[in-house]
């Protein structure tokens, strides 16, 4: 299906001081927000749509003077999409810290006049929650149809039924987890080594010597990117093809694989900024609701209201099918509503953002159904 076309992203600015669960705040800052689709008189029809670790408010669309620059979420957003914007309003928003738009360590601190650098305060999933909040109240949103994302996007929409179960209807995880395993911990970890010994990090500062850590960044991209693919997937696609048929005795660029990790490193440290990393990925290891609760988290979701969809995929062992099934477990407990779907994708993690028609046809029938929920709703009003 066709794209929904040429969108324009908004600028959200807050004065009010944002608290921080650190105890740290943030004031004077300022979201970047996209909107698709029309809100409806009764501002019922919103969708929330929380983004992963390198993607951004830029869900669906192109931007006028880039149309090749389609939305991380393109096939998912539009109209007689699987999210159609011809029923609901999708909303997506830059999470604090972050590097496209959204203020983070790269925008000038109030206080000194200068970039924040390593002074930007450790932000967390349910900081971006509470700000996102803030979004929604700009808007007159009181409730959310429902509250979506993938990967650390469905962490947020997790936290978003636990901290403001009032204010979704229903909570759409994908390919998640309620919390990082001890190996996701290292992997993020490695990542953060390559950023934090890189010479041109200047702790932090690198902005003030225009410099830019490109190397650490390069490294801790390829290391996150092998956990996104599957073993399969990476097999299918590179073997162990080289790139001139013969070895070379040497460390430079032989394997096929290498030469795309190495590709995608260089693509990404031309773009991404190295402090935001580090807080994305920190706000992934913190992520735990149930660490409140003794680890229980049954009890962590003990009091959410919204019904779930949680989709997992076999081949994804970063946030593998059982981590789902915690959370699906959790909200049995608690006699809450919820539907699950563990789809044989091989595309490892990143399935939740590729074409696979019974993923797609799964999530369209669920927002029909939550759609036809609005419109009765509506006809009971009326009635």
């Amino acid at each position: 299906m066709p794209s929904i076309g040429i969108v324009t992203p908004q600028v959200f600015h807050f004065t009010e001081a944002l608290l921080l669960q650190s105890g740290a705040s943030i004031g004077d800052y300022q979201l970047m927000v996209e909107t698709y689709g029309t809100l409806n008189t009764e501002k019922s029809n919103a969708v929330l749509v929380c983004h992963a670790l390198n993607a951004s408010h830029h869900v669906a669309g192109f931007y006028a003077d880039q149309p090749n620059n389609l939305g991380w979420w393109d096939n998912m957003v539009g109209p007689g999409k699987p999210l159609d914007t011809n029923q609901f309003f999708v909303i997506g928003i830059n999470n604090l810290g972050s590097c496209f738009g959204s203020t983070g360590p790269m925008h000038a601190n109030p206080a000194t006049g200068k970039p924040y650098g390593a002074d930007f305060p450790v932000v967390t999933v349910e900081d971006w929650v509470h700000a996102q909040a803030r979004v929604a109240d700009r808007l007159g949103i009181q409730k959310f149809a429902a509250v979506m994302g993938g990967s650390l996007g469905g962490m947020q929409a997790l936290a978003w039924s636990i901290l403001f179960p009032e204010r979704l209807a229903h909570c759409v995880v994908i390919a998640s987890t309620p919390k990082l395993s001890t190996q996701n911990i290292a992997f993020n970890d490695v990542a953060r080594q390559a950023i934090l010994t890189d010479p041109e990090f200047h702790g932090g500062d690198f902005y003030a010597h225009d410099t830019v850590p490109k190397n650490g960044l390069k490294v801790a991209r390829m290391v996150g990117h092998i956990t996104y693919l599957s073993n399969d997937d990476m097999a299918e696609k590179f073997g162990r093809e080289l790139k001139t048929g013969e070895y070379q005795f040497g460390y430079g660029v032989e394997f096929e694989i290498e030469s795309y990790l190495r590709y995608q490193g260089d693509k990404f440290s031309n773009y991404f900024d190295a402090n935001t990393y580090l807080l994305i990925t920190k706000a992934l290891d913190y992520f735990d609701p149930a660490r409140a609760f003794a680890g229980d988290l049954s009890k962590a979701l003990a009091h959410v209201k919204a019904k779930f969809l949680l989709v997992s995929f076999t081949t994804d062992w970063r946030f593998s099918p059982e981590r789902s099934r915690e959370i699906v477990k959790a909200l049995v407990d608690n006699r809450s509503t919820v539907s699950y779907a563990e789809i044989d994708a091989p595309n490892g993690h990143d399935a939740f953002l590729q074409e696979d028609a019974r993923y797609l046809n799964l999530v369209a029938a669920y927002y029909q159904a939550v759609n036809q929920e609005l419109n009765h709703g509506v006809m009971r009003e009326l009635a």
